[in-house]
C-alpha cells in the first residue's frame, strides 16, 4: 500500500468552550500535541488550528483538527469546521454547557456537519450526581440539532478514563463515513504560509475537493500567482499525491511566500475566479436578539477567509431569528468560493454569530430586492445544489439569450470540463440544448424565443414593403436587440435547420417565401426578366426601359428590388444590374479566353462580352471581389480552380 493510500480523506474535528480539554483529548487519541504555536503552549489555549493524525486499527491515518474555543478565535474555528466530517463536541463536567459550546454547535450546524459524538471531559473533577445533571443539560441543548441522537461518552483526558471507549466510538463512526471523492477540481483554502529553509514557499490547509500531485501547476487566488508543486506532505508524511480531506503541506516553486496570505486559495488553474458579490441561501440563528436587516454590515467567513461586506436580502427586508431567506452579499475585497460552499455571517461589532448557509453562485451583477425574477433565479439554484445537472439547467436558464461554452460553464460550476460536457450531452439527448461548432451551446428555449423575434422582424419588414423577400441581417439586429454573438449563433442554427436562408451581402430570406404579386404586375415582372435575359450585359436604365415594357418607373424599380432580394439579380452600381446567370456566363467566357490566350485587359473583356465600359468595369471589379478573377497590374486572370463551383448551364 502506498503512503497516500494509507491516509483516509476524512476529517474529525473537535468543538467546545475554551479550556474544556479539546487539545488534551486530541493528545490522548493521537499521542500528538496539536498546540504547535509557542504562544498556545505559553497561554494554555488553542489560538489556531491544530492537526494531528490518528492511526486506525488497520494502520490507516485519519486527521483530527483541534479548533480554538475562545470567542476571539471563532474565525479560526470556522476555518477548521469547514472541512469536518465528524465532530467531537467536548463539554467539561465541571462547567457544563457554556457560551462557546452553544456557538460552536450553531456554527457546526450552519456549516453542514451532520455526524458527531459528545464527550463529557474532566469527569475526575465531579461526582456522579453532578455528572448526571451535566448529561441532562447536554441532551436538552442538542435536542433539536444534528447531535440529538449522538452518543455521550464520559472521559478524563487527565487520568485516561474512558479514552479507549471514546477512541473505539470515533473509529466506529469513521468507518461509517463516506470518504471524500478525489475526483474533480483541486482547491485548498490556505491556512498557513511560510518559507522553509532549503525548500522555499510552503502553504498548508485541508483540500475541499480534488487532488494534487507533485509537479502539478497551481494558481493562487485572488491574484495572479502560479507555481509548480515541488513537494507534498499529508499529516507530515511525504507523499506524491494529496486529496480532499488530507491535512496537506505544499512546497511551491516560482511563488514568493511574501505574496501569499491566509485566506487565499490554491487551485487547479482555469476553474476559479475571485468575486466580490455572492448569491447565498441564509438562515438566521434562532437565538438572536435582533433580526438581520437589509443592507446591514456583516463579517463573512468561509473556509480560511474572512471579509467585511453588506447583506442584501432579496425576498424580504428583515430576516427574523430562525427564518431563512435568499440574499446577495457584497464584499469589500475579492474572495474565492464555489456553489455549495458553507459560510458563516458574524456581526461586525459586537462580534456575534448571526447565521450562515450555502453559496449558490458568484453574482455577475448587483441584484435588486423584491424582484420576482431575481428571487426565482436564486431559489432555482438553491433547489438544484444537490443535482449538478439541475444546477447546470439553472445557469442556462438564467442566460437564455446567450451562447454558452463548456469552459465558461465549468468555471461557473467549478467542475471539470469533461463533467460539464457529459451533463450538456444529457441535455442534448432530451432536446433542451443544441450543440454548435467550436464547443458552443444554445438553450433551445432561448433559440425559440430569439427565432420568434427574428420572424417578427422579418414579417414587419414584409408588411412595410410587400415586394421584399429578404432582410439584411443588420436590419434584424437593430430590431431584435439581442447580443451579437448570440444572434449570429441563432442565425447559424436556423440556417442549418433550413428555417432561414442566407444570401450574398448579408441578406436573409424565409425559404419558399414568395410575395403575393398582382396578376398585372406579375406580367410586368415576366417581361422584365425576359428583357434582362436578352440583354445579358447591357440592360437599359429603368427610366429608359419603363416605356418599352409598358410599365411605370416606380413599378419597375420595385420589381428590380424584388429580383435583387431573391438573388436573381445582382446590383453592381446604383445604375448597373446583371442577372446572376449573366455573371456566371461572363465567368465562363472569360475563363475560356484565359485558357486559350492568357490574362486579359478590361478592354478585351469588354469586347469579349459585347458590352460597354459602363458594364464591364463594375462587372470585373465584382469578379475580383468575389474571387473569380485576380488582377495583376492592368490584366486579369481567372482562378481556374474555382470553376468547379459554377452551376451547370440551364
Amino acid at each position: 500500500m502506498s503512503t497516500h493510500d494509507s491516509i483516509f480523506g476524512v476529517v474529525v474535528g473537535t468543538a467546545g468552550h475554551i479550556d474544556h480539554g479539546k487539545s488534551s483529548l486530541v493528545r490522548r487519541l493521537t499521542g500528538i500535541d496539536p498546540d504547535r504555536l509557542p504562544e498556545e503552549k505559553d497561554r494554555g489555549l488553542t489560538i489556531d488550528l491544530g492537526f494531528a493524525p490518528m492511526k486506525l486499527p488497520g494502520g490507516e491515518l485519519v486527521g483530527i483538527i483541534d479548533v480554538p474555543g475562545h470567542e476571539k478565535f471563532i474565525r479560526n474555528m470556522v476555518a477548521g469546521a469547514s472541512g469536518i466530517d465528524l465532530v467531537v463536541l467536548v463539554v467539561a463536567a465541571d462547567d457544563s454547557v457554556m457560551p462557546q459550546t452553544l456557538e460552536h454547535l450553531s456554527i457546526m450546524t450552519l456549516l453542514g456537519v451532520q455526524r458527531g459524538i459528545i464527550a463529557i471531559n474532566k469527569i475526575d473533577l465531579v461526582d456522579e450526581e453532578m455528572l448526571e445533571l451535566v448529561e441532562e443539560e447536554i441532551r436538552e441543548t442538542v435536542a433539536d440539532t444534528f447531535l440529538a441522537e449522538a452518543p455521550i461518552l464520559k472521559v478524563s483526558a487527565e487520568t485516561g478514563e474512558g479514552i479507549e471507549v471514546l477512541k473505539e466510538e470515533v473509529i466506529s463512526a469513521i468507518a461509517e463515513l463516506p470518504a471524500k471523492e478525489s475526483g474533480g477540481v483541486f482547491r485548498l483554502p490556505i491556512q498557513r504560509v511560510f518559507s522553509s529553509k532549503g525548500h522555499g514557499t510552503v502553504i498548508t490547509g485541508v483540500p475541499v475537493s480534488g487532488a494534487v500531485e507533485k509537479d502539478d501547476r497551481l494558481e493562487i487566488l485572488p491574484g495572479d500567482h502560479k507555481g509548480r508543486v515541488r513537494g507534498l506532505q499529508a499529516y507530515r508524511v511525504t507523499v506524491d499525491r494529496a486529496r480532499a480531506g488530507h491535512s496537506t503541506a505544499i512546497n511551491l516553486a516560482d511563488v514568493n511566500y511574501k505574496d501569499l496570505t491566509r485566506g487565499m486559495v490554491a487551485a487547479t488553474p482555469g476553474y476559479f475566479r475571485s468575486t466580490e458579490m455572492i448569491e447565498v441561501s441564509l438562515r438566521a440563528l434562532p437565538g438572536l436578539a435582533q433580526p438581520l436587516l437589509h443592507r446591514m454590515s456583516v463579517r463573512f467567513l468561509q473556509g480560511t477567509m474572512e471579509a467585511v461586506g453588506r447583506l442584501y436580502l432579496l425576498d424580504c427586508t428583515r430576516l427574523e431569528p430562525g427564518d431563512e431567506a435568499v440574499a446577495q452579499i457584497r464584499l469589500e475585497e475579492p474572495v474565492v468560493v464555489a456553489p455549495g460552499d458553507r459560510f458563516v455571517l458574524r456581526q461586525t461589532s459586537p462580534m456575534i454569530t448571526l447565521g450562515g448557509g450555502e453559496i449558490l453562485d458568484r453574482s455577475r451583477w448587483r441584484l435588486k430586492t423584491g424582484k420576482d425574477f431575481v428571487v426565482e433565479s436564486v431559489k432555482r439554484k438553491m433547489s438544484a445544489l444537490d443535482s449538478p445537472l439541475d444546477y447546470l439547467r439553472s445557469l442556462l436558464r438564467d442566460a437564455l439569450l446567450e451562447v454558452h461554452t463548456t469552459e465558461e460553464l465549468s468555471r461557473r460550476m467549478t467542475v471539470t470540463r469533461d463533467q460539464v460536457s457529459e451533463y450538456l450531452q444529457q441535455l442534448v439527448e432530451v432536446e433542451e440544448v443544441s450543440a454548435l461548432g467550436g464547443d458552443r451551446w444554445l438553450l433551445n428555449e432561448g433559440t425559440r424565443m430569439a427565432g420568434e423575434r427574428i420572424g417578427a422582424a422579418i414579417e414587419d419588414a414584409f408588411r412595410k414593403d410587400p415586394y421584399r423577400v429578404s432582410v439584411k441581417a443588420l436590419e434584424i439586429r437593430d430590431k431584435v436587440h439581442l447580443e451579437e454573438s448570440f444572434l449570429d449563433a441563432v442565425f447559424e442554427k436556423l440556417i442549418s435547420e433550413n428555417r432561414l436562408q442566407k444570401l450574398p451581402g448579408g441578406r436573409l430570406i424565409l425559404p419558399g417565401f414568395v410575395p403575393p404579386i398582382p396578376k398585372a404586375e406579375k406580367k410586368a415582372l415576366d417581361s422584365y426578366r425576359a428583357y434582362l435575359k436578352e440583354h445579358f450585359f447591357a440592360a437599359a436604365r429603368n427610366e429608359d426601359l419603363a416605356e418599352e415594357l409598358g410599365t411605370s418607373v416606380s413599378l419597375l424599380t420595385k420589381l428590380q428590388s424584388l429580383l435583387v432580394d431573391r438573388g436573381e439579380l445582382v446590383r453592381l452600381t446604383p445604375d448597373v444590374v446583371l442577372l446572376q446567370e449573366a455573371i456566371e456566363e461572363a465567368v465562363r467566357r472569360l475563363a475560356a479566353h484565359h485558357e486559350s490566350s492568357g490574362p486579359f485587359t478590361a478592354a478585351e473583356a469588354k469586347d469579349l462580352l459585347g458590352t460597354t465600359r459602363k458594364f464591364a468595369i463594375p462587372l470585373l471589379e465584382h469578379l475580383d471581389k468575389t474571387g473569380w478573377t485576380r488582377r495583376r497590374e492592368d490584366k486579369r486572370e481567372v482562378l481556374i480552380e474555382k470553376l468547379a463551383n459554377l452551376p451547370p448551364v440551364s
